[in-house]
């Protein structure tokens, strides 16, 4: 049947540093942010390599967005240490790092029919005129796909590469019986 091919497009992962942070310290010593309290309690810091985006909270508290890999990731925080470190805040403990969710897209070898699809399986969403692809919840493993008439996909809510893989499987074998059905 169909062969899938994913690529991680995204991953937004969490993390704490444990301290507070000056944001107003932090913004107007470094270039690569953009704070505006009021409408938005975080500062945006951005980093160009890898390329990514992280919000950091007065709190310690870091989102991650915008790296292709775990160890991206890993790379983009300690960035962010090292930049917290010239206003004087000193981190030293190794942070935690969650994933919250991998974003991935690819396609599988097969032209779908996405009405016969929104017909046989549970937990789609299907408006052709709204927009053109099929949403698809999967409860087990959670993940939710996007999929087109010409076999693409993205995948989202997955929070590894065994839940990707996992959740791909499914939807491959899912497909597979929709499609039995219907013949």
């Amino acid at each position: 049947m169909a062969k899938s091919n994913l690529k991680v497009q995204n991953i937004v992962a969490t993390t704490s540093l444990g301290k507070p942070i000056s944001l107003t310290k932090l913004a107007r010593t470094q270039s690569n942010t953009e704070y505006n309290p009021e409408q938005f309690p975080g500062l945006v810091l951005r980093v160009k390599e890898p390329k990514s985006a992280v919000l950091v909270f007065s709190s310690g508290n870091l989102v991650c967005t915008g790296t292709k890999s775990v160890a991206q990731v890993k790379e983009v925080i300690e960035a962010v240490i090292k930049q917290i470190a010239k206003i004087g805040v000193k981190i030293t403990d190794k942070p935690k790092i969650t994933v919250q969710n991998i974003v991935a897209s690819g396609s599988i070898d097969l032209n779908l029919n996405l009405n016969l699809l929104a017909l046989q399986l549970e937990n789609t969403e299907y408006e052709p005129e709204q927009f053109p692809g099929l949403v698809y919840k999967l409860e087990e493993p959670t993940a939710t796909f996007l999929l087109f008439s010409n076999g693409k996909l993205v995948c989202t809510g997955t929070k590894n590469k065994q839940q990707l893989d996992d959740s791909m499987n499914q939807l491959n074998k899912n497909i597979r019986i929709a499609i039995k059905k219907k013949t």
